[in-house]
């Protein structure tokens, strides 16, 4: 799965003064929300930007007898990963709680559209069989061997779950977060949607803290290598009751939090290790609250902060620490930069973002994007039949706008093939925690 910059979004929670900013930040927010349509699963509203893709897994959950139509796929493939998906979800929210205002109004409703696609979803995994939670809609080993249109794919709907005798506690915390969060989104324009979320969020981490386990341990080869739980689940356990503790102001999460102590590997954020958000998050409520119950967290978030990654955050472990304090200045400048590199000022002058600027990825590793349109189509390719477009060296016919794919290798350089997918998959959990940085950015003008 394709590497996320989830640092430039970490670093411009930050950010709080002017900078100077370009005008394509505005064109390049705008083309940043559609790329969720793309990735959508279930019935398509008759507004679906993207006309190329049409309704599909319509019968998701029937082989559990339950409705799991909806949500997104997580990547290139026709597969619903919770996990992930949860973490997307969470990251849109975070991005429009910090940015709501500089998105304006009209962002602000197409990423509470695109928040809701997957919250509406989550809800029904939460809740549709009372004492477990639904994790996962398809067969990825077999998804994997096929190259086929979610529109017109036949491979097995096998539906995944968690529950007290197959724990996740990992990812029953992690789509707490997401349903807390977006409970926040919510809050002012749908409050009775709002309680649900929350309310439901409350109940996935008790799920979570009762019945402690990985979900990859309960799921095995149905999720890894694929969403492997390498960081365990205690960084969502914190990273859940945190974003509980913001939405609820609830003594019980706190003390929950305090009990958890310390984590390792606060050096790395993604759609597995959650510490270092989790940090963050608890940091910003010691200072906005002056809370010293927190101390500890902004002290540690402070402390990685300090060394600022030296290459680009297409890879994002931090490097070398050293006693320079950082400061937001630089925090700032290392953000542009990072958001530049991806928008093209880099060594080859392409743009990573699929439609902006002149040179972008043609070739990228997604199933609807490469294969004709289904309104094209007398009858749909079955398996096999779409790896004559998986092969071929003409770009794909379908642009999926406002994708961000994997990026360059070690040499700075980008090998634009669709077989390739280290660096040409896009995924969700890429451009969600890239919608906050541009909003930011978009709002600062021209220099």
């Amino acid at each position: 799965m394709t590497s996320p910059f989830f640092l430039v979004f970490l670093f411009s929670c930050l950010l709080t003064q002017n900078v100077d900013a370009n005008p394509n930040y505005i064109e390049a927010l705008f083309k940043s929300l559609p790329f969720f349509q793309g990735q959508r699963s279930g019935y398509l509203p008759t507004d679906q930007q993207l006309s190329w893709r049409d309704s599909s897994g319509l019968s998701d959950g029937s082989l559990a007898n339950v409705d799991l139509t909806g949500g997104y796929y997580d990547a290139g493939d026709n597969v619903k990963f919770n996990f992930p998906m949860a973490f997307t979800t969470t990251m849109l929210s975070w991005s429009t709680l910090e940015y709501g205002a500089q998105m304006g109004p009209h962002f602000q409703n197409v990423s509470r559209v695109n928040i809701r696609w997957a919250t509406d979803y989550l809800l029904k995994c939460a809740t549709a069989t009372p004492g477990k939670l639904y994790v996962g809609v398809g067969d990825p080993n077999a998804d994997h061997k096929c190259w086929e249109r979610p529109e017109g794919m036949d491979t097995l709907r096998t539906v995944y779950s968690v529950s007290s005798s197959n724990p996740g506690s990992d990812v029953a915390a992690e789509t707490a977060a997401a349903l807390a969060a977006a409970s926040m989104v919510f809050r002012e324009v749908d409050s009775e949607y709002s309680l649900l979320l929350l309310a439901t969020a409350k109940n996935m981490m008790e799920f979570a803290i009762k019945y402690r386990g990985n979900y990859s341990d309960s799921l095995s080869s149905s999720v890894c290598p694929f969403y492997c739980s390498y960081s365990g689940y205690k960084d969502e356990l914190m990273w859940g009751a945190a974003w509980l503790l913001k939405a609820t102001d609830e003594l019980s999460y706190e003390n929950f939090i305090k009990s958890l102590g310390g984590g390792d590997r606060t050096d790395i954020f993604n759609w597995d290790n959650k510490y270092a958000g989790a940090y963050l998050l608890l940091s910003q409520r010691a200072l906005v609250n002056n809370d010293s119950n927190f101390e500890q967290y902004k002290k540690e978030a402070e402390f990685r902060l300090q060394d600022p990654p030296k290459l680009s955050l297409f890879i994002y472990p931090l490097h070398s620490r050293n006693s320079v304090i950082v400061n937001p200045d630089t925090l700032i400048s290392l953000s542009k930069q990072q958001v530049d590199y991806i928008l093209g000022e880099n060594p080859i002058k392409m743009s990573y973002m699929v439609g902006f600027g002149s040179s972008f990825p043609m070739r990228i590793h997604h199933r609807a994007s490469s294969l004709p349109s289904q309104v094209l189509l007398s009858k749909p390719f079955n398996c096999t039949e779409g790896f004559q477009f998986y092969h071929t060296q003409n770009p794909n016919p379908n642009i999926l706008t406002g994708a961000i794919v994997g990026g360059p290798d070690k040499n700075d350089e980008y090998p634009d093939k669709r077989d390739n997918y280290i660096h040409s998959e896009p995924a969700t959990y890429i451009n969600a925690p890239f919608v906050g940085p541009l909003a930011y950015f978009a709002s600062r003008g021209s220099a």
